[in-house]
């Protein structure tokens, strides 16, 4: 009897053997890796240099080094607040570096400035001083919780490129930190001054959750023409004092923000008739 044969093995079916083989051979190695631009990392970047920053700010803290830790909280604030501009700027932003932000928010800008200001005067309160530092990290974290579903809002009210709700994490660092400004420039922080800084902290957190109406400077403000090269020489001027006066104008800077939240008020309350944002305002 004539035995079967086996049909011819063709071209094709010698490609499509080696491709199924391919296939099985990296069925275990998971999904390909895909290459990503170098300016998708630059943001992503600054915002571990920023948590690096406030993590050694603390440490510097404890280590009795406060010059040098406060210096690492701001520029941890520096850097957290310029790389979400970065990465719009190199059209770079990711749900990713969102997550990447959020969490460098709450340790730069709500646990490194707690645990530094407790190190340096808060800890002369004892539990209160303590209890104040945890009350300002929470608030910090529930202010840019807020922020956070806010700015996922799909419409956005026309008041929000106005107006922050609260006192902005970012300024809230430099805010809380007013007492070991003041201490270095030779105010006595011992006894009862604790407590009073202790009070202070807290008030501080409570501007961060509160819903009073903050000028974002957001806004498209003109300068007349004839204005500009001398606003441009102010902030040169303000640059090389804070430079040279650096605690100074920390201080007097801190203390001109505090003194300009009352005309914020005023302003909003002649727009909407409310000195606070009610949840009518804030849903669009």
């Amino acid at each position: 009897m004539e035995q079967p044969t086996e049909p011819p093995i063709t071209h094709d079916d010698e490609t499509h053997r080696d491709a199924a083989s391919a296939a099985r051979d990296d069925s275990g190695r998971g999904p390909r890796l895909r290459e990503i631009p170098l300016r998708l990392m630059i943001p992503n970047v600054i915002t571990v240099l920023a948590i690096c920053a406030g993590l050694t700010g603390i440490r510097l803290a404890f280590e009795g080094r406060f010059e040098l830790a406060v210096g690492m909280v701001l520029l941890a604030a520096f850097l957290d607040g310029i790389d979400g501009r970065i990465a719009r700027l190199l059209k770079a932003t990711s749900k990713f570096g969102v997550q990447m932000d959020s969490l460098a928010d709450i340790i730069n800008f709500g646990v490194a400035p707690a645990l530094v200001l407790y190190a340096y005067v808060l800890d002369g309160a004892r539990s209160l001083g303590w209890i104040a530092a945890l009350i300002y990290a929470i608030a910090a974290g529930l202010r840019l919780a807020r922020f956070n579903v806010m700015e996922d809002r799909q419409v956005k009210a026309p008041w929000q490129s106005e107006f922050f709700v609260g006192v902005p994490a970012p300024m809230g660092a430099a805010l809380v930190l007013l007492p070991v400004y003041l201490g270095f420039l030779g105010v006595p922080l011992g006894g009862w001054v604790a407590y009073l800084a202790s009070a202070y902290t807290v008030l501080m957190a409570y501007l961060l959750v509160s819903r009073l109406p903050i000028w974002s400077g957001k806004s498209e403000t003109r300068i007349r023409r004839d204005l500009m090269l001398p606003v441009i020489l102010g902030v040169v001027i303000y640059v090389a004092l804070l430079m040279s006066f650096t605690w100074e104008v920390l201080s007097f800077t801190v203390i001109a923000y505090l003194a300009m939240l009352p005309f914020s008020a005023r302003a909003w309350h002649r727009r909407y008739g409310t000195i606070t944002i009610e949840d009518d305002h804030a849903s669009p």
